[in-house]
């Protein structure tokens, strides 16, 4: 019994960082980040770093400390690949279906490429809030649930900044918040359980910005099918766990959340298959063109100022 235990709990601290490792390699294989919400990486850091503090007040299980730590280096990790390998053309998906989080390469220089972008640090480009106010009027002015995980208006710009940069700075005075907060409060359990609960209930959201982002494509393309299966049984199997274990009432609650929201997600993979969507690829092979036509004017205009 002790062995299944250890196991158990070996596998309840590695197996959700592990989830996103082929989610990542796909992305790096195809060079290009489409598909994938990168509000997903965004709601698991923000549940996990406050999850932590919520181990200061209420020591759980090791095992599940281990895991919030794994899952902040990862998805770190992944953000910044997604960052990176963006799409290079703003047309490429339906500006409602995908925010850019950093300003386009070639948005302040047309011979500025993507290897020469630095995504940790760029300076906010007009392109880039352009980008994002024309993806908030293309939902409904951004507003509800398509607003805030696609590409809609957010209040200050939210998970939807210019640089790598940005995001770190976000979390870095997150965790100088909580730090201030449990030093004042951390003695009062009130304060404890509501965090906990908080903690939970945003990582119970995770599977909505994706399941936002298929409806809005009619399409899952982008996003991998290891992921979803990793999501749907390893919540699963956490459900489980946590009931068996006797873990506090936030995890019991949050978990049986995400398996309901897992399932959508499920159904809509079911639904809408993996093929890429059609109004995307339309849209991203004009651009394509309409780049090559550009590309041979401005060199036919070169010519001729050279014969002249």
């Amino acid at each position: 019994m002790t062995i299944l235990s250890t196991l158990a709990g070996i596998g309840m601290a590695v197996g959700p960082p592990l989830i996103y490792a082929d989610q990542a390699y796909s992305i790096v294989k195809k060079k290009d980040s489409s598909g994938f919400s990168h509000d997903v990486c965004g709601v698991l850091l923000i549940a996990n770093t406050i999850r932590v503090f919520f181990w200061l007040g209420n020591r759980f299980e090791t095992p599940l400390l281990i895991q919030s730590l794994l899952l902040i280096l990862s998805q770190l990790v992944l953000l910044a690949i997604c960052l990176h390998y963006k799409p290079s053309s703003p047309n490429l998906e339906d500006s409602s279906n995908y925010a850019p989080l950093s300003p386009l390469p070639n948005s302040p220089n047309p011979g500025h490429s993507r290897e020469e972008s630095d995504y940790l640090s760029q300076p906010p480009t007009s392109s880039s809030r352009g980008a994002g106010a024309g993806a908030g009027a293309g939902v409904g002015e951004g507003s509800g649930i398509k607003g805030l995980f696609v590409g809609g208006r957010r209040p200050f710009g939210f998970w939807q900044w210019d640089g790598y940069g940005n995001y770190l700075e976000f979390l870095a005075g997150l965790i100088l918040l909580l730090g201030v907060l449990q030093i004042i409060l951390g003695r009062w359990m009130w304060y404890i359980d509501a965090l906990g609960f908080i903690a939970l209930t945003i990582e119970s959201t995770l599977p909505i910005p994706q399941f936002v982002s298929n409806f809005q494509r009619k399409s899952c393309y982008g996003f991998r099918s290891s992921t979803l299966a990793g999501w749907f049984f390893g919540d699963a199997y956490k459900t489980v766990y946590f009931f068996l274990r006797g873990s506090p009432i936030q995890f019991k609650v949050t978990a049986i959340m995400t398996l309901c929201w897992d399932s959508a997600v499920l159904a809509q993979r079911i639904i809408y298959g993996a093929n890429p969507p059609r109004e995307g690829s339309s849209q991203y092979a004009s651009a394509t063109n309409q780049s090559e036509e550009s590309r041979g004017l401005r060199a036919d205009d070169e010519r001729q100022f050279s014969i002249s």
